[in-house]
């Protein structure tokens, strides 16, 4: 339960899914977590079942594409708290028309603004209080389709998560010396709202066959965990299961 103790965790996208799964993760080992999102509401009702449990969360409301709510955010997180021992990047979405037939200037300004200029943002705001503790750990949640070409995607989706590979790569590089170090997630399909906005949405019967939640929350945490001497670069996770090598 205290594994974590002392630590302090910002995740973003923490309403649903993988962010809300990381946040519960990180919290039931000891961490008090900011969970931040759009909906307020949604932060609230999950948060509560987290304290119910024991947990020590608290709720951020935030659109991460606004960088002056982001610097808000963490300039309030400093002068309560006084550090970000990890941040999670999760905050990420994909749209129904994604292919090159129908993608819109819209949707792809969507698309990079939240998954890529959205992380971006909070990384760069916090990187400031962890160089001056010489410590620090982002974990940015990227996708299988950021490592292997996709066909179910769209550009616009596996442009933004090939980017947020590289651009871990980039933190390791330049931060190592300042004692921060960047992890990326790359989970192939996890059965999570996101499913929903397919052009084909997957069936009950496949859904179960994927990724849950949980499973990438717990491998959240377990980066987390590490010593700060330890650098885990990428992570890369699939289910048995994988419709990237049946079909």
């Amino acid at each position: 339960m205290n594994r974590l103790q002392g630590k302090f965790a910002w995740v973003t996208g923490a309403g649903t899914g993988i962010g809300l799964s990381g946040a519960a993760a990180l919290a039931e080992a000891g961490a008090l977590v900011v969970m931040s999102g759009r909906r307020l509401d949604v932060l609230e009702r999950e948060a509560r079942l987290i304290k119910d449990k024991g947990g020590q969360v608290e709720v951020e409301p935030l659109d991460v594409t606004s960088p002056q709510d982001v610097q808000r955010l963490v300039d309030d997180i400093k002068s309560r708290h006084g550090k970000v021992d990890i941040l999670v990047n999760n905050a990420g979405l994909n749209t129904q028309a994604r292919f090159w037939r129908d993608q819109t200037l819209e949707g792809w300004n969507q698309i990079i603004r939240t998954n890529l200029d959205g992380l971006f943002y909070c990384t760069n705001a916090v990187l400031p209080l962890m160089r001056s503790r010489k410590d620090g750990l982002v974990i940015n949640v990227a996708s299988w389709a950021g490592v292997y070409p996709s066909s179910v995607v769209g550009p616009a989706y596996s442009g933004s998560k090939h980017a947020v590979v590289a651009i871990t790569e980039t933190l390791n590089r330049e931060e190592c010396t300042n004692g921060i170090r960047g992890c990326v997630i790359c989970p192939a399909e996890v059965n999570t709202s996101i499913m929903d906005l397919r052009p084909e949405p997957p069936s009950t019967e496949i859904r179960a066959k994927m990724l849950q939640p949980e499973d990438v929350g717990r491998a959240i945490c377990w980066v987390a965990e590490q010593p700060p001497h330890v650098c885990i670069n990428q992570v890369i996770i699939s289910p048995t299961w994988n419709r990237a090598f049946i079909e």
